[in-house]
């Protein structure tokens, strides 16, 4: 047993009766924060975000500068401050995410439908 479970359970021995409850509620109180750790999900440390140009986030999504200025509304992560349009390198790492997993749903239907047979 610990060391401070040890001064707690001769605490528990010698404590008059009527102390007891106040005590046997602290011991819960340490039993349910215990319990919440375990079961809370992990904390992901929040990775730091940067505004790319025009000129950096056309060929990280793989069209023109100006397919981007034609398109931006469709972006949810594009920015205008004043005259420059920015994007978020965040939302285009999550944007190609989300476009992979749909394109493999997409291909995935497509062999069911031909008849071609799929991995996983």
């Amino acid at each position: 047993m610990r060391n401070e479970l040890q001064l707690v359970l001769l605490t528990a021995k010698e404590l008059p009766v009527g102390d007891l409850p106040g005590l046997l509620g602290e011991l819960e109180e340490i039993r349910v924060t215990a319990l919440a750790r375990l079961t809370a999900p992990e904390r992901v440390p929040q990775q730091a975000d940067k505004l790319l140009d025009i000129g950096e986030a056309a060929p990280r999504l793989g069209v023109s500068k100006d397919f981007l200025y034609r398109n931006q509304r469709d972006f949810h992560f594009s920015r205008r401050l004043g005259r420059r349009l920015l994007f978020s390198a965040l939302g285009i790492d999550n944007y190609i995410t989300q476009q992979k997993r749909i394109d493999s749903k997409t291909a995935r239907r497509y062999h069911q439908r031909v008849g071609v047979p799929t991995r996983g």
